[in-house]
C-alpha cells in the first residue's frame, strides 16, 4: 500500500503492520507497563468513601502541600484531573493566545501539544537530540523569533532536558519555559529537582506513571498570583473558598474548566508519595540492569541511561535498534512486550500544518523501541529481556 508523503518526502503514516494485542499480565509474560498501587491506597480510598468529601476537598489541599514539600519547592502546587489539564492551565497562565508562536518538542506524548491547539497557537516543532530523544536546544535557538511566546520541553522517559540552555534562550527573549514533566517525577538536573525552577511544570499521575491517582496531574507554578488564578480556572472560574462561605455574590470573571482533582484521587496520590523513594530506587535499579545487560550488544544503543550531570527518573527504558520490527517480534515470541509507545507529533493529521524539518527525528524514526520497566519487574526479568536481545533477531 503506498504511503502519503510530507513536503520533505517522508511518510506521513506508518505502513500497516500485523496487530499484536497487549499481553496479559499473566505468569510468564513480561508486560511493558504496569500500575504501581501501594498497599495503603485501598484503605485510604475506603476512608474517603465513608466520609463527607469524595470530590475536591481537604485531601486535595493536603496532597498539594505534601507534593510541594516533597519537591522542596517554593512554588505552588495546583492539583488537577489529568496531566493534560495541568499543561492546558500552564499555557493559559503563560498568556498563550490565538496565533502565538510556541516552540514545542516533535517527539512527545500528544498530550504535550494538544492543549496548544485549544489555545489556537502556532506550533513550531523542534528536533530531538539523537543521544537523548529530548528537545534539541540548538534547534530551539534556530527556531526562536520575535513571534515566539513560549518554549515547551518534555523530559522524555524521565531524563531531564538541557534546561540551562533552554532557559538561556527563554531569558534572552523574555518568554516562559514550560516543562512537561509527566514522565519525570523525581528527576534531578544539576542538583535541582525537576519542578522547582521553571515558571510552570506539569506532572502526571495517569495509570502507569511513577505514582498514580487513576488519572490526575499537578501543575507547579512559581508565581503566587498565577497559582491563585489557576485554582480558579480549574473549577469553572469560581472562588471555592467564597462559595463554601456562602458568598454567592462573588463574580466569575473568566471562563473556567472542570479540571479539579477529587479527594478519592488525592488519597491514592498521598499513598503514592509515601512510596515514591522506593519506586524511584526500584526503577533506577532496573534501568542500571538494562545498561549492564545491553552493553556492547550489536545493533542496540541504550538511550541516555547514565547521565553524569542529572538524575534519571527511569520512567521508561528506550533503545535504538536496527531492524526494530524484527526485534519487537522476537521479543513477543518470548512473551516480552515492547512497543514504540510515542509517535512524532508532526505526522498526526491535526498537526500536519505545522510540519517542519527535523532531520534527527527522521533518522531515528524507525529505530526507537521501549522495553518493559515497572515495579512489578525484578532485575531477573531485565536480565531475561537482555538475554533475548543479545541472542540476536
Amino acid at each position: 500500500m503506498p504511503r502519503s508523503l510530507s513536503r520533505n518526502g517522508h511518510p506521513l503514516a506508518a505502513e500497516p503492520q500485523e496487530e499484536h494485542p497487549l499481553l496479559e499480565a499473566a505468569e510468564g509474560n513480561i508486560v511493558l507497563f504496569h500500575p504501581h498501587v501501594p498497599s495503603s491506597a485501598a484503605s485510604r480510598v475506603s476512608d474517603v468513601l465513608r466520609g463527607r468529601w469524595i470530590g475536591q476537598g481537604p485531601l486535595v489541599d493536603e496532597f498539594e502541600r505534601r507534593f510541594a514539600e516533597r519537591l522542596d519547592s517554593a512554588g505552588r502546587a495546583v492539583a488537577v484531573g489529568a496531566g493534560t489539564d495541568a499543561l492546558h492551565l500552564a499555557y493559559i497562565l503563560a498568556g498563550i493566545r490565538p496565533g502565538d508562536e510556541v516552540i514545542a518538542p516533535v517527539f512527545t506524548c500528544v498530550a504535550t501539544n494538544m492543549p496548544l491547539l485549544y489555545q489556537r497557537a502556532r506550533i513550531r516543532f523542534a528536533d530531538v537530540q539523537p543521544q537523548t530523544l529530548n528537545i534539541d536546544p540548538g534547534h530551539v535557538r534556530a527556531l526562536v523569533s520575535d513571534h515566539t511566546r513560549a518554549i515547551v520541553c518534555t523530559h522524555y522517559a524521565g531524563l531531564p532536558c538541557d534546561i540551562d540552555e533552554l532557559e538561556a534562550v527563554a531569558r534572552e527573549r523574555g518568554i516562559p519555559l514550560i516543562e512537561d514533566a509527566a514522565q519525570a517525577l523525581g528527576a534531578v538536573y544539576r542538583g535541582r529537582p525537576i519542578g522547582t525552577t521553571a515558571d510552570f511544570t506539569a506532572f502526571s499521575f495517569q495509570a502507569i506513571k511513577h505514582i498514580t491517582t487513576g488519572d490526575g496531574g499537578m501543575l507547579m507554578v512559581r508565581d503566587g498570583a498565577a497559582a491563585r488564578r489557576g485554582r480558579l480556572l480549574r473549577w469553572f472560574g469560581i472562588d471555592r473558598a467564597k462559595k463554601h462561605a456562602g458568598l454567592w455574590e462573588n463574580d466569575i470573571r473568566e471562563t473556567g474548566y472542570k479540571y479539579q482533582m477529587t479527594d478519592v484521587a488525592a488519597a491514592m496520590g498521598l499513598a503514592g508519595l509515601d512510596d515514591l523513594d522506593s519506586i524511584l530506587e526500584h526503577r533506577r535499579g532496573l534501568l542500571r540492569a538494562y545498561s549492564r545487560g545491553l552493553r556492547d550488544t550489536p545493533g542496540v544503543t541504550l538511550i541516555a541511561a547514565n547521565p553524569e550531570d542529572r538524575q534519571h527518573a527511569a520512567w521508561a527504558c528506550t533503545i535504538l535498534a536496527e531492524d526494530r520490527r524484527d526485534l519487537e517480534l522476537k521479543l513477543r515470541e518470548h512473551c516480552i512486550e515492547a512497543r514504540q509507545v510515542h509517535y512524532r507529533n508532526d505526522r498526526y493529521s491535526i498537526f500536519r500544518r505545522f510540519h517542519g524539518d527535523c532531520p534527527n527525528m527522521d533518522r531515528l524514526d524507525s529505530r526507537y523501541l521501549l522495553l518493559p520497566l515497572h515495579t512489578k519487574m525484578s532485575v531477573g526479568h531485565v536480565e531475561q529481556v537482555c538475554s533475548v536481545i543479545r541472542s540476536g533477531w
